[in-house]
């Protein structure tokens, strides 16, 4: 689809990860032996950090501002685009179809996922990205 291409921001619609917010790191739109649909190579956060205040200590608001990622092969019919974009340079060669095959490389390629969005956060950018939706 000529919409869902890199950076784009998505939310997952159906199974484990339902109401949470993607980033498109790879569209894969003819399929392959594993997925034999079209689907897209996602990263997106399981666990968003929490609200932070002025009064708290750096222990506090270090602990707050953690993210809990997850990378995973998406159906499209199961990703809703939004018109938001995000821009992660380090994501493009952290995750690929072969990082799925082995425990270890899908491991690196969350702790990668893990600092990038991290950083993001840290410097403020993309807020929206970073705050759960609210039905």
């Amino acid at each position: 689809m000529k919409f869902l291409k890199v950076g784009r921001v998505a939310i997952i619609t159906r199974g484990r990860y339902a109401g949470k917010k993607v980033v498109i790191i790879q569209p894969v739109d003819t399929g392959n032996k594993a997925h034999p649909f079209a689907h897209a190579l996602v990263a997106g956060i399981d666990r968003y950090p929490e609200k932070v205040t002025r009064r708290m200590g750096k222990a506090r608001v270090a602990k707050r501002s953690k993210v809990k990622p997850f990378i995973k092969a998406v159906n499209y019919n199961h990703l809703m685009p939004t018109r938001y974009t995000l821009e992660l340079e380090g994501l493009k060669g952290a995750v690929s179809n072969d990082t799925f095959k082995e425990v270890a490389q899908r491991e690196e390629a969350k702790k990668s996922v893990k600092k990038a969005l991290e950083e993001r956060y840290q410097s403020g950018k993309n807020r929206w990205f970073f705050t759960p939706l609210r039905f």
